[in-house]
């Protein structure tokens, strides 16, 4: 994945509402939100990634992404694109608000990487 190929990323704000957001994932990933909201635990968070990852992904996985182990590589063993990845991006940035930088997606290779990512810029939001 080249930086080049990915559009820059722009300053986002929270999906107004985040239940509508997550209205086309699955029952399990709008429950790990909602559990999210109430504990605030970033694990909560996992099927979350995972049900937006399997939202945009290219060719689906013969395996629930669940069941990869975490070191499966976002592009060359799922199939992601840059298109593929600006989407996840831009769902990512809408439903958290915040932003990621070219410069920060380009590190993450993995579902670990990926996960991590995630945890870690949620832990990044003021009030947290």
């Amino acid at each position: 994945m080249k930086t080049s190929s990915l559009p820059a990323s722009v300053h986002s704000t929270p999906a107004p509402n985040p239940a509508e957001s997550l209205r086309h994932l699955p029952v399990s990933a709008r429950a790990a939100f909602a559990q999210f909201q109430d504990d605030g635990n970033l694990s909560s968070l996992d099927p979350v990634v995972l049900a937006i990852l399997e939202d945009f992904i290219p060719r689906r996985s013969a395996v629930p992404l669940a069941d990869l182990p975490g070191t499966t590589r976002l592009i060359e063993d799922l199939g992601f694109d840059s298109v593929a990845i600006t989407e996840v991006v831009f769902f990512t940035e809408d439903l958290f608000g915040f932003t990621i930088s070219n410069e920060e997606i380009i590190s993450v290779r993995t579902l670990d990487d990926l996960r991590s990512f995630i945890h870690r810029k949620v832990a990044l939001q003021p009030g947290r």
